[in-house]
């Protein structure tokens, strides 16, 4: 005997049903939530964000996902509501390069929710300077990308600050060509450095002719292109809707897996989850093998760099500090003493931070 087949009126009043539970679910996290916040106030904590908390609780939601949701989309669904929980205790500042529709700031979206107050800087160095003098409790940089590599200017500031790096997120970068005119009518593109060389064999094929004019952020180029009657721009889909420009050309990168890293900086230490990166900087004395006598431990080790970065050293020329990432947290019992000894044979050691790796 076949199953009965619901009619529409039917699943769409099952569907209200549901809502309905999910809604006085979703009450209750609240009551909480708030009742955390309260709790941490009577005992003096004023940290009310711990990202190691928070990675955990969305890895055991996405490996007990029973479907028809994906694991990304169980995921984003559910940072969204730990961030209007985590609102109720006390709204976290976070500070992303500007304006509104960057990548920086879908970036700290992706990462912190909708719930936290995002705050616009004009660079890079602003967002270091925020958090720093606690004006932001967190800041949102990006430091390399899979086509171009390296975002120097981050590294250089995290070596320069004394914040932690407490998290980090992966975007998968989506550039398309937007403006108010016609294809055939640009006579300018408004693009970031970074952006223009992403898209360099697409730019050749289609827009041999057209000026490429540098500005600080993809927001920024789309808001020129906005004010500029023969002017395109290489922008998001957020900025071309905040500036109200048509999309022209739609996923214009040259390497459809373009991804950019971004790192999450704070003055707060995560405790390890089983699924950490440690960020490090390091120098080793000016003589042949040294890097390999520094690196030999974490090799011996068995112990995963997942990315090692040569930067020149601003004390002395021709000398050089290395930026490493590495798997695990410098707590676990198989990491920290191989940490202690690199800090003991390195000329230069410093320890950026320990943090739960991208969740998705």
């Amino acid at each position: 005997m076949s199953a009965t087949v619901r009619t529409l009126p039917e699943l769409r009043a099952a569907i209200d049903v549901v809502d309905g539970e999910i809604l006085h679910l979703l009450a209750e996290r609240g009551r909480l939530a708030a009742e955390v916040g309260e709790v941490k106030r009577a005992a003096d904590e004023t940290n009310f964000y711990h990202p190691d908390r928070e990675s955990e609780i969305l890895r055991r939601l996405m490996a007990e996902n029973p479907g028809p949701f994906s694991a990304e989309q169980i995921a984003t669904i559910f940072r969204e509501i730990i961030s209007a929980g985590l609102a109720l205790e006390e709204p976290l500042q976070v500070a992303y390069l500007g304006p509104a529709g960057t990548f920086t700031q879908m970036a700290a979206q992706k990462h912190f929710g909708r719930a936290a107050v995002l705050q616009p800087t004009t660079g890079i160095a602003e967002i270091f300077l925020l958090v720093d003098s606690g004006q932001a409790q967190f800041g949102v940089v990006p430091v390399e990308n899979s086509t171009e590599g390296s975002v120097n200017l981050s590294l250089d500031l995290l070596l320069d600050y004394p914040l932690h790096v407490c998290g980090e997120v992966q975007l998968r970068i989506v550039h398309n060509l937007v403006a108010k005119c016609s294809m055939d009518a640009i006579q300018r593109v408004y693009v970031h450095y970074q952006t223009r060389a992403q898209c360099r064999q697409w730019l050749a094929a289609h827009l041999p002719q057209v000026q490429l004019v540098d500005v600080p952020s993809n927001a920024v180029a789309a808001e020129r292109a906005a004010a500029d009657a023969e002017g395109g721009a290489i922008s998001t889909t957020v900025a071309a809707e905040a500036y109200g420009l048509d999309i022209l050309a739609a996923s214009i990168e040259d390497n459809p897996e373009n991804t950019t890293r971004f790192l999450v900086i704070g003055k707060i230490s995560t405790r390890s989850t089983g699924n950490d990166k440690t960020s490090l900087v390091v120098a080793a004395a000016n003589r042949p093998g040294s890097l390999h006598a520094l690196l030999s431990p974490l090799a011996d080790a068995g112990i995963s760099l997942t990315r090692i970065e040569s930067r020149p050293a601003r004390s002395a020329v021709w000398e050089y500090v290395f930026y490493l990432d590495l798997l695990g947290h410098r707590q676990d019992a198989a990491i920290a003493p191989v940490l202690d000894a690199l800090a003991q044979q390195a000329s230069f050691y410093r320890c950026l931070g320990s943090y739960p790796r991208a969740v998705f």
